[in-house]
């Protein structure tokens, strides 16, 4: 599919792009994904005595005296575990005039007993904590993560074993359980029957194995390990990142040893999705082989210690502004901060920030520093002129992605922000388990209009006309792009899905050739990546752009909303989107740009493709299709990047005659 520059490509860029650019947060109902298991019918033998949170001691055996007893694995830095915690003192609480008690164990290496304190009085949990400081309780009960829970009845049968529920997991949040199991799971073991479901994968943190120290490993942290961290890791993960917990110190990364080879194994860490196989990026994330084999053989070897002496100096991250240079204005998102709740989903905030830019500035440098880095999944600004001025692009001004770096700024590039402009911060915020604030600010380096000579616009390849059929495990797109502009080089490639999206390739064709610039072999909604290309590409070279998008709509897509749909385009995540953004930079003062196919000279073409492009606009944004669109009915985001623009008259209604003439306008 050709992207020309016609009506329905701007309705493209205003009506459909307006809500994504680095993901949605996610909205959705999973189907349980319950494990086909029984429970051994022998009894759980188990007399242990713990300490406890409170000082005391307490003695974890069979028999006890109430009905039932739900032993509670968490971890002090787990997120998922995080979410559940105050959960599960809701749940003791609905139970324990039936007799059912909850007691709480770590069985953790990296979490001693005071910090395991600190957890049960930020999440204000009233049942027992007990500190297992061998692993032997997890063991004997067979838990392997964090939060998992092992239902027990008085003579040491277990009845369950398993999730809580459903709505969280590493990556997912849902606004809220499609099955309560452990709460089901009770209340069938209360009434004396079998329970329906008695085994469910549990999903979280794994506590890390006990294994034997090899005394003459070769490999130890002091000398490999924690080099690899700090070259790899350490930049998410250290104390005040969003990183859900620390790999600095060998005492905390002792327990971390398993999940983090799960995690790079399952290729979720380090986070980048690009195929080593093409194309060459800046800002690459890849961890090489040989590091991940290293880091295998030393959890193999007991994860040694080694020699103090042998520690490279502690890794140093720049705290503050990363662009080389103080910002020449800084920016905040709001007067005062933003408060994220301790759980659920949030449903992405905007803010508006008046600049004050009384004259056209050129931004050579824009750096998002967020006021709470464990909270702030992205954030986005986008430039919204005033009334009446044209913006080319797409309005994007910079973003931030926790652990991606700031490419030093270019002293001859820089965006366009007309004067009088606002700016808007799009912010996704992570609940991490308690109430947290963010004031997200903006630093912005100035170019003097003198120095530019190239400005950076953000372009978009684009196929509206996706259709996936249920059940399809993988379903393809294709787009092209063949206009670009006079002298442009290409800087940076962000493609976008929603969770169907399972691969994604972007190809430069010239002629019969083409060549693959990005392959995304296993895409992942919850990273959207920009990838920098480590040298420009010039666009006078090559004929067109085309990307393929492929999507699985099957069962053996943990993340798809519903595989019996029929999946067409839409705003939604349920729906889905096949994007990519360029990030260009062209020559300041060129005339025109160049299109590599001819244009359509068919007027009474176009006029059908602008009446189509205003049918769909108000198809998807019209609510009760009376014809107008009222300010009130549509999303925020659209109120604020929509309406200045085609609100001829400013009465808060669009109608079909104004965006008729804002189109023709803007073609």
């Amino acid at each position: 599919m050709s992207i020309p520059r016609t009506p329905s490509f701007r309705f493209s860029c205003i009506a459909s792009l307006l809500l994504i650019s680095l993901g949605m947060p996610p909205r959705l109902g999973f189907t349980p994904r319950l494990v086909a298991a029984e429970l051994s019918p022998e009894p759980v033998r188990l007399d242990a005595s713990l300490p406890a949170t409170g000082g005391d001691s307490f003695r974890l055996r069979v028999p006890f005296d109430a009905r039932l007893r739900v032993i509670c694995f968490l971890g002090c830095d787990c997120p998922v575990a995080k979410l559940y915690a105050s959960r599960l003192d809701a749940l003791s609480k609905r139970f324990a005039d039936q007799g059912v008690e909850f007691i709480g164990v770590n069985s953790n290496p990296q979490d001693p007993l005071e910090k395991l304190s600190e957890f049960a009085k930020t999440h204000q949990l009233e049942f027992v904590m007990l500190k297992d400081h061998d692993g032997q309780v997890a063991q004997q009960l067979g838990a392997t993560r964090t939060p998992e829970v092992v239902l027990l009845d008085n003579l040491g049968q277990v009845r369950y074993r398993g999730r809580i529920d459903d709505q969280y997991r590493p990556g997912v949040v849902t606004d809220a359980p499609t099955r309560e199991d452990l709460a089901l799971a009770i209340e069938q073991a209360l009434q004396g029957g079998t329970v329906e479901v008695p085994v469910t994968q549990a999903a979280g943190c794994l506590i890390a194995r006990r294994r034997p120290i090899d005394p003459d490993s070769e490999i130890t942290f002091a000398k490999q390990v924690s080099r690899i961290l700090n070259q790899h890791c350490v930049e998410c993960h250290r104390a005040g990142e969003i990183g859900p917990f620390s790999l600095t110190d060998y005492d905390e990364v002792v327990g971390w040893t398993d999940m983090m080879l799960e995690v790079i194994d399952q290729q979720r860490m380090p986070p980048w999705h690009a195929s080593d196989l093409h194309g060459n990026f800046a800002n690459s994330r890849r961890m090489p082989e040989e590091d991940k084999q290293t880091l295998r053989q030393w959890v193999d070897a007991g994860a040694p210690f080694g020699e103090a002496s042998d520690l490279p100096p502690p890794a140093v991250f720049a705290s503050g502004w990363q662009a080389g240079v103080e910002p020449d204005q800084i920016v905040s998102m709001a007067a005062v901060p933003f408060t994220i709740p301790a759980s659920g989903t949030v449903d992405y905030q905007y803010f508006i920030a008046d600049p004050g830019f009384t004259e056209d500035r050129w931004v050579k440098a824009a750096e998002i520093v967020p006021g709470n880095r464990g909270v702030v999944h992205h954030g986005i600004v986008f430039i919204r002129p005033p009334d009446g001025v044209r913006l080319d692009g797409l309005g994007w001004l910079t973003a931030y992605v926790p652990g991606q770096r700031m490419p030093p700024p270019n002293g001859h590039q820089a965006r366009k922000v007309p004067a009088g402009s606002k700016l808007v911060f799009q912010m996704h915020y992570t609940p991490n388990g308690k109430v947290e604030t963010d004031l997200t600010r903006l630093g912005l380096v100035f170019a003097a209009p003198e120095d530019v000579t190239e400005e950076v616009i953000t372009l978009a390849g684009i196929n509206q006309g996706l259709e996936i059929p249920p059940g399809e495990p993988a379903v393809t797109v294709d787009g092209q792009t063949e206009r670009f502009p006079a002298g442009g080089q290409l800087l940076a490639i962000s493609p976008h899905m929603h969770l169907r999206g399972k691969a994604f390739q972007v190809r430069v064709r010239q002629g019969e050739k083409s060549d693959i610039l990005l392959d995304v072999p296993h895409y992942d909604f919850n990273w959207q990546h920009t990838y920098l290309l480590e040298s420009p590409l010039p666009l006078d070279a090559i004929e067109t752009l085309e990307f393929t998008a492929t999507y699985d709509n099957s069962t053996g897509n943990p993340f798809n909303p519903d595989p019996t749909e029929f999946v067409t385009w839409g705003d939604q995540t349920w729906e889905e989107m096949a994007i990519v953004f360029y990030e260009v930079a062209r020559p300041r003062n060129a005339a025109g740009e160049r299109r590599t196919a001819a244009p359509k000279p068919d007027t009474a073409e176009q006029e059908s493709e602008l009446q189509s492009a205003a049918d769909r606009f108000f198809k998807d944004l019209d609510q009760d299709q009376n014809g107008l669109i009222e300010y009130e009915e549509v999303d925020r985001s659209v109120q604020l990047r929509l309406f200045p623009r085609i609100d001829a008259n400013d009465d808060r209604i669009l109608d079909r005659d104004e965006l008729i003439a804002y189109l023709r306008a803007n073609p």
